[in-house]
């Protein structure tokens, strides 16, 4: 078969894919139904796989089908990026650039700097998924993720930018503190109720502990409360129910306003590390070279100075009044 035929209909099975129904891709694409649904059908019929699932409510990919989607939003996004370079004299990042995000950390850090990116770069259109799931970027269909945690090594396929080590420090309210007293030695930190976190699995995670010599020790504790969602955990801390260790991206809003208090700072210590990942094979496109080098500006975490940052506020709140 010619390279050509391999091209027709991929542009209208997309159109389809994206707007959910026969009749809404014919308006997108000013086409009958028939003619989509012609075009689909032959598709199917040259492929010999069903590519939707087809029910009087509802389209839905099948599983084959969303594999060949992922391949041809792919090639079709670069087709038009392609486009878009040769008929600009200076190469202008435009085109979908589909994203993945950790949950969290995503939300309350990534989002606001990816939507920064898309308002300097309205050619750019990114899509963006969140999740605290291991992601494979070739199966998901991504260009680039940004990840916590990871392995050292990479695979060849696998480009990485790393970012720097989230921070891990333990706080508690103003209220929970004037409660029980403030620690100060490790002893005296473990009497005192926890608020832990889940995992997905359900296993629950130990605090860290630096101990001598900074080596670093795993402590399991009895916590009176156990949550399996960040912020929540971060929420519970506030309303008084204990301490918790928790990185300082996702609490820097409550120690600034005073809401949670940090404590025992000698016992701050590295957490998780912080990558961009991308197709290597994306690696030169414009789009994606733009989002590494704004994602690079806006993530990298300075630890001197979060540091520091977290000593003046525990400084300040443990001052008379």
């Amino acid at each position: 078969m010619r390279s050509s035929e391999r091209l027709k209909g991929l542009d209208t099975f997309v159109t389809v894919a994206d707007a959910g129904s026969f009749t809404a891709a014919a308006e997108r694409l000013s086409l009958t139904n028939s003619a989509v649904g012609k075009a689909v059908a032959r598709l199917e019929e040259r492929l010999q796989k069903q590519l939707f699932d087809r029910t009087t409510r509802r389209l839905e990919l099948t599983d084959a089908g969303h594999a060949f989607y992922q391949v041809c939003r792919r090639v079709l996004d670069e087709v038009e990026e392609i486009e878009h370079r040769l008929a600009a004299a200076e190469p202008i990042p435009s085109g979908r650039l589909s994203i993945g995000l950790p949950s969290t950390f995503g939300r309350l850090q990534a989002l606001p700097a990816l939507l920064e990116f898309a308002e300097q770069l309205p050619q750019v259109r990114p899509q963006i998924s969140f999740t605290d799931r291991f992601v494979d970027l070739a199966e998901d269909g991504l260009d680039l993720a940004v990840r916590i945690g990871g392995s050292d090594s990479w695979p060849s396929s696998v480009g990485h930018s790393y970012l720097g080590h989230e921070e891990l420090i333990f706080c508690a309210s103003p209220g929970f503190l004037a409660r029980n007293g403030t620690p100060e030695t490790l002893e005296q930190l473990l009497e005192l109720d926890a608020v832990l976190y889940a995992r997905g699995d359900g296993s629950v995670g130990p605090w860290r502990i630096r101990g001598e010599h900074s080596r670093v020790s795993r402590q399991q504790v009895e916590g009176r409360l156990i949550v399996g969602e960040a912020e929540a955990q971060v929420a519970a801390v506030e309303a008084g129910m204990g301490v918790a260790q928790l990185a300082t991206w996702l609490v820097e809003p409550q120690i600034s306003s005073g809401s949670l208090v940090p404590i025992m700072p000698q016992l701050a210590i590295e957490g998780l590390p912080l990558h961009i990942v991308w197709q290597k094979n994306r690696e030169h496109s414009v789009k994606v070279q733009a989002l590494i080098t704004h994602l690079e500006a806006s993530l990298r975490i300075r630890p001197e100075t979060t540091q520091e940052a977290t000593q003046e506020t525990t400084q300040e709140a443990t001052q008379p009044s």
